[in-house]
């Protein structure tokens, strides 16, 4: 048995530690008992940006905010099919965990955050919505809209916060939020925030795994 050796701890905004450990060539991110990610376990992340994409289809100058960087599986999976005049803004509110990017997991995250089209920010994605003209925001900020990992995420998934990402997008544009988990009440909340929304099952590889949901709520 090969054991997890702890990498770093970091404080979440609003409380909470989180530890990033590595067994072998295995990376994990936990809060707590609860795994936020795993570096084995890709395939719904890449499927938030890769529908995400196809959603928006091939138009010039796309504007893409991520919320939460993670393990660099969205990015990664949004900058293989997005065109050399794309931006894509990745909102991340935890600052170790871009060190940790850069650091151990330098070589899962490859050239992602040098790639001229990828601009970091380090702070609240709520901040980063805000800025408007977004073609798609995807959303992986926690395991869900619950707000499991931080209190203020639940900001984002309530009616006032649905409205806001609502006016940030262009025409067309798309909200997708994943879940570990499916949630009716959320899906409503979509639908009366004026989406028309798609309900995803992704699962956690590209074999199997855990089914996880996406919401894919596009503003006419």
């Amino acid at each position: 048995m090969i054991p997890r050796v702890l990498l770093g701890t970091a404080q979440v905004p609003g409380g909470g530690e989180l530890r990033l450990l590595q067994r072998g060539a295995e990376f994990s991110i936990m809060l707590g008992a609860n795994e936020l990610m795993n570096s084995r376990l890709s395939g719904s992340e890449e499927a938030l940006a890769e529908q995400a994409c196809e959603r928006i289809g091939a138009r010039p100058g796309v504007r893409m905010l991520i919320g939460g960087l993670g393990m660099g599986f969205t990015l990664r999976a949004a900058l293989a099919r997005l065109g050399p005049d794309a931006e894509v803004a990745v909102a991340e509110i935890v600052p170790a965990v871009v060190e940790w990017a850069r650091g151990p997991m330098a070589a899962l995250h490859g050239d992602s955050l040098t790639d001229p089209r990828t601009r970091i920010f380090e702070g609240d994605v709520a901040a980063a919505i805000a800025e408007g003209e977004w073609d798609a925001i995807l959303l992986d900020v926690d395991n869900g809209p619950d707000g499991i990992s931080r209190p203020g995420n639940d900001r984002l998934y309530g009616a006032a916060g649905l409205a806001r990402a609502r006016a940030a997008l262009r025409p067309g544009g798309v909200l997708a939020v994943w879940s570990s988990a499916p949630s009716k009440p959320f899906a409503r909340r979509l639908d009366e925030a004026g989406f028309a929304v798609d309900e995803v099952v992704a699962r956690a590889t590209r074999k199997g795994g855990a089914r996880h949901v996406i919401w894919f709520a596009t503003k006419a």
